[in-house]
């Protein structure tokens, strides 16, 4: 596959980044108001974000080492295989890319939208069952924003020091984070906060990003995976899927988009795509779905 490597944008109106968000979260199964609330904390939704004190860019301000390492292991699956094939791995672990006009490429990837939310997206997945198999228990969305804070290893160690040991300071297990992060892991009196209550901030947070991106009041990117049944009168099945029909909307019409949205997805390849629900059983579809449509409009 060619490409041209200068063929990359910095910037996206709302609307696309949005899209882009609900199409990553289609294709990888990853609750679509974690992934909002992720892009608004970290960038604010800005897709040509830049960090003053890192390598940290983009609509989800991957530094450099983990960007190249989240592209090997997923670029080839959502058709990126030339970037995927040109990183390597040294015998330390790092990751390279030896020409330095195809490692620019790689990186400015980080301001497209699309792949920068299908990234994001994997990385969570990556971290989600990787979460589970340590803990023994459903992951939330606070628990993977967690594992973006404090890398995976970081993550792990202080879920299972906060369930059994809430009360314990933060900042006396993670000296080097509290250090650069002075705000999250003490207070404005100076006195260092419990695990409990750094979990809880982010949490809160996390919440507050999804709610101020997509505009409303009931968004639980906290709880991304707890998913819960629909109740409307008005929803309806479609090929095993729950279609929530928007205000106004009757649910003839909304079977009709689905279902041909879905008949459109089944003739791809992407992993997941064919299996994977479109229309998730909870009110956030309502606005997914909506997206998806103008996205498909555009």
């Amino acid at each position: 596959m060619s490409f041209n490597p200068f063929a990359i944008t910095g910037k996206s109106s709302g609307q696309s980044v949005q899209s882009a968000i609900a199409l990553a979260s289609q294709k990888t199964g990853v609750d679509f108001n974690y992934l909002m609330g992720q892009a608004q904390l970290e960038s604010g939704m800005r897709t040509n974000a830049r960090a003053s004190t890192s390598s940290a860019s983009g609509l989800y301000q991957f530094i450099d080492q983990s960007w190249l390492r989240v592209m090997k292991q997923h670029g080839a699956e959502h058709g990126l295989g030339w970037a995927a094939d040109s990183i390597k791995t040294t015998s330390s672990g790092r990751m390279t890319v030896s020409d330095p006009t195809m490692r620019r490429a790689i990186l400015n990837l980080r301001n497209d939208p699309q792949t920068a939310s299908l990234m994001a997206a994997e990385h969570a997945s990556d971290n989600k069952d990787a979460i589970e198999r340590s803990l023994g228990r459903d992951a939330t969305g606070t628990d993977l924003y967690m594992a973006h804070f404090l890398g995976l290893g970081g993550a792990r160690s202080f879920l299972g020091a906060m369930e059994n040991n809430p009360g314990r300071s933060g900042a006396s297990m993670f000296p080097a984070a509290a250090r650069a992060n002075r705000n999250i892991f003490y207070g404005s009196n100076g006195q260092p906060r419990s695990l409990e209550q750094i979990y809880s901030r982010f949490a809160a947070k996390l919440d507050k990003g999804a709610s101020i991106a997509t505009g409303t009041t009931n968004s639980s990117a906290s709880d991304a995976f707890a998913m819960k049944p629909v109740t409307m009168a008005s929803a309806m099945e479609i090929d095993g899927a729950t279609v929530i029909p928007g205000t106004g909307e009757s649910g003839d019409n909304a079977g009709a988009w689905a279902k041909a949205t879905l008949d459109q997805i089944n003739g791809s390849t992407n992993r997941q795509t064919q299996s994977a629900s479109l229309m998730r059983p909870t009110p956030t579809t309502a606005r997914l779905a909506y997206m998806m449509l103008a996205s498909l409009g555009a």
